[in-house]
């Protein structure tokens, strides 16, 4: 069996459920849209990456997407609690290596998420930083999960408190590149699948 899992987090694409705050600028249907196009990226990202996946949906399994593959459902009571739950179940069954991502990166690609595990071999614990200041990626070799603790989720400071954090305790830690994720109007603007999306958005 290999030791090393893959953790895919992503929300069930209904509408005015998914990306909330870009919806308040482009609306239900566009935000709708644009979820479905990122998780459309994130599975092609993830064929590639030579590891076990598992796909974590937020409410319900959908048996029809990524066929073959684990699916569970997120389970705490917030995002902290859900990503140490899901690690915690990786370690549990015998993986070594994990890395968790999300599902709202346009220019998420295998060779990202390899790197990941590439760091993992000489690192505790990798991140992927986000341009808002928290991060898309998270892998870990033991059970670090503080990281997951008190902390304030999407906060432009979350990545670095994490890191003074773990430093403190002397655990070794590696970065990856930093890329952007799809939060805001801003945010879709400047990236790379804007005029993949844009007939779908609202003036």
């Amino acid at each position: 069996m290999s030791k090393t899992l893959l953790i895919v987090f992503v929300k069930n694409i209904k509408l005015g459920k998914v990306k909330t705050r870009l919806a308040k600028t482009i609306g239900n249907e566009g935000a709708f849209q644009v979820y479905k196009y990122l998780v459309e990226i994130t599975g092609k990202a993830i064929e590639d990456v030579n590891a076990v996946k598992r796909i974590y949906f937020s409410d319900v399994i959908i048996e029809e997407k990524w066929p073959e593959t684990s699916k569970f459902v997120q389970k705490g009571a917030d995002l902290g609690e859900k990503m140490q739950n899901a690690f915690e179940k990786g370690f549990n069954d015998g993986y070594d290596k994990i890395i968790l991502i999300g599902s709202d990166l346009p220019d998420l690609s295998a060779q990202i998420i390899q790197q990941g595990f590439k760091g993992l071999k000489n690192s505790e614990v990798v991140f992927g930083p986000a341009e808002d200041g928290g991060y898309y990626l998270i892998g870990m070799t033991k059970k670090h999960f503080s990281v997951f603790q008190n902390k304030e989720w999407s906060t432009d400071s979350l990545l670095k408190k994490t890191l003074l954090e773990l430093k403190e305790t002397n655990v070794k830690i590696s970065l990856l590149q930093t890329l952007n994720d799809i939060d805001t109007i801003e945010d879709l603007e400047t990236s790379s699948i804007y005029n993949a999306v844009k007939k779908h958005l609202i003036d």
